[in-house]
């Protein structure tokens, strides 16, 4: 299981990488790409160490607990996670500011978009589905589904914008 998710976590990043530097293609001006470009590259790296994070304890605690240490598994996973709890928060807010920068492009019309398409933005469909998130019951699933919020996010957000973009090459 955790092999898996570390298997798919490479290309999904990859694959994520390659999209939202795509979509650097919808900002009208050049400097204002350049500003994204950074701020998205930035962003990658607090990425995909949360997921190396995530799933080294997890891996770890899966070890230990089928090769005779179960006993300890759980204090050791503990205390890992303890000290390098600082991780998540500095990786997340290294993560934000390229998708704030969306946010702010899209209201002040400098994307093709239409304005109201800021709303679309993947924080405020990460915060929409966090609040799903808290309807349903306690469960694998809502664990599951809590823990890739943010790639669920995206999901959405470029089906938003392919939907999008399809619409307006029809018409």
């Amino acid at each position: 299981g955790y092999t898996l998710a570390m298997a798919l976590a490479f290309p999904g990043i990859i694959l994520c990488g390659i999209a939202l530097f795509a979509v650097e293609e919808y900002i009208k001006e050049e400097k204002r790409r350049r500003v994204y470009h950074w701020l998205n590259a930035f962003g990658l790296t607090p990425w995909i160490a949360l997921h190396l994070f995530y799933v080294m304890i997890l891996t770890l605690f899966s070890w230990m607990h089928g090769n005779g240490y179960a006993d300890t598994a759980l204090a050791v996973c503990e205390g890992l996670f303890s000290r390098l709890f600082w991780l998540i928060p500095v990786s997340e807010a290294l993560m934000l500011p390229v998708f704030l920068y969306w946010f702010w492009l899209q209201l002040r019309g400098e994307t093709v978009f239409p304005k109201g398409m800021a709303f679309t933005n993947v924080l405020i469909l990460f915060a929409l589905l966090k609040g799903l998130s808290l309807a349903m019951p306690v469960s694998a699933f809502r664990l599951g589904f809590t823990n890739g919020l943010m790639s669920e996010s995206m999901i959405l957000w470029f089906g938003i914008m392919l939907m999008w973009e399809r619409r307006r090459s029809a018409a």
